[in-house]
Parts: C-alpha cells; sequence; structure tokens
C-alpha cells in the first residue's frame, strides 16, 4: 500500500463552504468507488479561524485543503480514476508520494469515520534547506527534533510524511508535510500549545527548546503552518 498526498486550492468562484462540503459528500465516496484504501481530509475551514495566529505562508494562496490517499498503487495508470476523482473537485492540486511515520498515534482522541476529529490539526510543509544534504536533514528532524516536538507540545497525534517524489507536473518543490493534533484551546493559548498551563517557567523552557531545536533543520520564512479540521472519511 502508498499513500498519496494531495494539496488542493478551490477555484475563487467557489464558497469555502461549498468546496469543502464537496469534498466531504462528493469526493469522498468516488474516491472509495476509485479504489482508494483510505481518505483523510485536512480542511482549512471555519472551525480553526482562531489558530490564525500561528500561520506561517510561503505559498501564495495557501492551499485550503489536503488530502491524505491510501493506495495499493501510486503507479500513474493504476491511480488513474484516483486522479480523476480528485482533479472533478480540485482542479488545481499538487500530488506527491509520501512515506508516513506516526511519532504519536491518536489515542486519545481516535478519529471517527465521517466526523471531524478532537480539537485541530497542525499543518506544517517543510523544505529542506541547501545547507543540509537529504541524510543529514532526516537525521536531525527524526531522530533529534522528533523527542522535543513530543515533549514540548500538547499534540496527541503526530504524523511525519517524507516526500518520495511528485506525482503532478509543476508540483511545487517541498520535502515533507507534518500533521500534529492539538486540544481546542491551543488554537488560541500558546501555554495550552506548548503543554504548560499556567506554569511561565515550563511555557518558556519549552518554547526557547523547540525553537532552536527547529532551526537546526528549517530556515526561517521557508514553512507554510495550516490550521486545519480533521476528517478521516474512510
Amino acid at each position: 500500500m502508498e499513500k498519496i498526498l494531495y494539496l488542493g486550492w478551490r477555484d475563487p468562484a467557489q464558497s469555502r463552504n461549498a468546496f469543502f462540503a464537496d469534498l466531504r459528500e462528493r469526493l469522498a465516496p468516488a474516491l472509495q468507488a476509485a479504489g482508494a484504501r483510505g481518505l483523510r481530509l485536512n480542511l482549512d475551514d471555519d472551525a480553526v479561524r482562531e489558530a490564525d495566529g500561528i500561520r506561517q505562508r510561503v505559498f501564495d494562496p495557501p492551499p485550503d485543503a489536503l488530502l491524505q490517499v491510501w493506495v495499493d498503487s501510486a503507479i500513474g495508470f493504476l491511480r488513474s480514476g484516483i486522479d480523476a476523482a480528485v482533479t472533478a473537485s480540485v482542479p488545481r492540486h499538487a500530488a506527491y508520494l509520501v512515506t508516513e511515520s506516526q511519532a504519536i498515534v491518536n489515542r486519545a482522541h481516535p478519529p471517527q469515520p465521517g466526523l471531524r476529529t478532537e480539537g485541530f490539526a497542525q499543518l506544517a510543509i517543510l523544505r529542506r534547506p541547501p545547507r543540509l544534504s537529504p541524510a543529514q536533514w532526516l537525521d536531525i528532524w527524526h531522530n533529534g527534533h522528533t523527542p522535543v516536538g513530543i515533549e514540548t507540545q500538547s499534540n496527541f497525534e503526530y504524523v511525519q510524511n517524507v516526500v518520495v517524489r511528485p506525482l503532478t507536473p509543476d508540483a511545487p518543490a517541498i520535502d515533507a508535510i507534518v500533521e500534529e493534533c492539538f486540544p481546542a484551546a491551543a488554537m488560541r493559548d500558546p501555554y495550552v500549545f506548548f503543554d504548560a498551563a499556567g506554569d511561565e517557567a515550563k511555557f518558556r523552557r519549552n518554547l526557547e527548546r523547540m525553537m532552536t531545536s527547529v532551526h537546526r533543520f528549517i530556515d526561517p520564512g521557508t514553512i507554510d503552518v495550516i490550521p486545519s479540521s480533521q476528517y478521516r472519511m474512510f
């Protein structure tokens, strides 16, 4: 089984609510009929407006949705039905074959088919700095930073998707997409986000430790951070 990520942008003539409803109500069953083994939607919808303060932007405009699709094979002719279903609902998209690592499995609030998952999901689109080789970058991120990300935040799910190769022509160059789920209060309260509610000293320690670690493998101004609602469709 392989995993494909589709970054999706809505047609500006379509409202956000109509776009998101179409993904849930029309695209999801179409993908299942086309042979997809699983689908998770991440939607930058009204439910995450309180998290606007965490946004960072490289893409202009940023994608409105992330489609996480599991298939038997990502070979072109074997996924043609999947691509056709996506194109019918998301004319502008970029697809990537990825490897998935679940650094934290969501056992606190397990996703339920068709329903919005508790809290919110922070998406981070990463680009490897030229100063690091791919092997150096992955080693720092996976073996150095991942424990820091677990120990300094209130995340209850942590999924790392490393890009193997782009699957669509002219797909923008990116190296990974991270998804982390947090309690709803973390959208507006950095103390909750950094697992330090009511504890100023712990907050400052966790924040400093996180920022120091991040800067080892991510250069400023090279990351998109997008809050989203997570829906496991099937």
